[in-house]
């Protein structure tokens, strides 16, 4: 059941943008297109380009929108635009009224005191708490440990498969990072796939414009989520381990943070910890399948690896856009925007600029510059976990494609229905035989 409150939260959350940007398809169709087209959800790069062929910031009425590479990491680095969420503050009073009405409902990695939605001395105060645990020294010591939790999964997915189709989404990708940042948070394994299942229903609140009906179920989601983290939090204020959370229950115990910023910084680690490489696992799968003259290459000289998660990050991003607002008039990359603006920042339209990337278009692990990709944001908003993501794909596609080099697609696989996180809901594949059953190793299965 929907409560009134609830309904309050959506129409100030999607409702009002909702209606505004299907107004503007009267006029202008990119937006719309871009937002809520199923068909341009699947493929939205081509409209990327058009996007970026419009102008260098695009207007559409109460948003600018640029998918140049110079100015969105000049929008990411200003010290004069803010988390888009961090604009509600300055809201009329009659739209301050009525999100007073709406109540807060559950956290959100959106709204505050999310990470993702404060800037300046809260959010330095928050990723100054986790930085250690996600250092590069930090992640590399995991490596043994990811290598060893991908061969345990990819045992489970060969005795799952017993000759047949099996979802590489729901036996692989998606546990490799849920099982590592379980581990980190001392969250118990069994609950991975209840978590897997949250996340996706509580990523849906990331969608700018949702309709009613997914907005209260992603909001239930997430609801559960908080409460099961709360009692866990709990549990390890009594019986504390090695681990983040309990660090930061220690830290709200000596006073450092309040309940709710403990319960956001736990719920977002959680989360943001096996969302970004569910995508990234799946979409460099169906592009090294479809690409299998970058696989050999692979196979060849499999030190390219790391450099080969840098093409799938920058060809196709998990996370496709951001937004900022202006705290002020401001330049950006030699473009005057007044202040009070929101401007969406297509990272992956920047990813595919042909004034950055030579033949953007083209899947090219041999490229030199991949590494210049916008897929984990910059500046201050820098994505903690990147360094973690990275390794979880380098080591999660090596030992894939080496335990089953003739792995191939069964099926079409089923993109999520996201806009803003972009990969895979279901992808059926066959594994092919292991090299040591009789094989050569990269034939494919019969």
């Amino acid at each position: 059941m929907i409560g009134g409150r609830q309904t309050i939260r959506w129409l100030l959350r999607h409702g009002l943008l909702r209606y505004s940007v299907r107004r503007t398809a009267r006029t202008d169709d990119l937006l719309p297109a871009l937002m809520f087209d199923p068909v341009v959800v699947a493929n939205p790069y081509p409209h990327y380009d058009r996007l970026r062929a419009r102008g260098r910031l695009v207007e559409h009425g109460m948003v600018l929108n640029t998918a140049h590479h110079d100015l969105v990491l000049a929008a990411l680095r200003s010290p004069h635009l803010g988390i888009v969420e961090g604009a509600a503050a300055r809201a009329p009073v009659t739209l301050r009224m009525l999100q007073r009405a709406g109540g807060t409902g559950p956290l959100s990695a959106v709204e505050p005191p999310s990470m993702l939605a404060v800037d300046g001395a809260d959010h330095s105060r928050y990723r100054r708490l986790v930085t250690r645990s996600f250092s590069a020294r930090a992640v590399a010591g995991l490596r043994g440990r990811v290598q060893r939790i991908a061969d345990e999964l990819l045992d489970g997915m060969a005795a799952a498969a017993d000759g047949e189709p099996v979802d590489l989404v729901a036996h692989y990708a998606s546990l490799l990072p849920a099982t590592v940042i379980a581990e980190m948070l001392g969250a118990p394994l069994r609950m991975r796939r209840q978590f897997l299942a949250w996340g996706a229903g509580g990523a849906r609140l990331i969608d700018p414009g949702l309709t009613l009906r997914h907005y209260a179920a992603a909001e239930n989601d997430l609801a559960a989520m908080q409460r099961w983290m709360v009692d866990h939090l709990e549990l390890l204020r009594r019986e504390p381990g090695d681990n983040i959370l309990s660090a930061l229950v220690h830290e709200r115990a000596e006073g450092g943070l309040t309940q709710d910023e403990l319960v956001s910084i736990a719920l977002l680690l959680l989360a943001a910890g096996f969302e970004t490489t569910v995508n990234l696992i799946g979409n460099a799968v169906a592009l090294l399948t479809a690409h299998p003259e970058q696989l050999a290459l692979l196979r060849a000289e499999p030190h390219r690896w790391p450099h080969a998660v840098d093409e799938v990050l920058r060809f196709d991003p998990p996370v496709q856009r951001t937004g900022r607002v202006t705290l002020q008039d401001t330049v950006l990359a030699g473009e005057p925007v007044p202040g009070g603006r929101f401007v969406l920042l297509q990272l992956a339209g920047a990813n595919r600029d042909p004034a950055v990337f030579a033949q953007p278009h083209r899947f090219d692990i041999t490229r030199p510059d991949a590494a210049d990709h916008l897929a984990f944001s910059s500046g201050p908003h820098y994505c903690l976990g990147a360094g973690l993501a990275r390794l979880e794909g380098e080591v999660g596609l090596r030992a894939l494609f080496e335990r089953f080099p003739g792995l191939t697609l069964a099926g079409r696989p089923q993109r999520r229905p996201t806009r803003v996180l972009r990969g895979f809901a279901a992808m059926p594949v066959r594994l092919g035989v292991r090299p040591d059953a009789g094989r050569a190793a990269g034939s494919p299965s019969g």
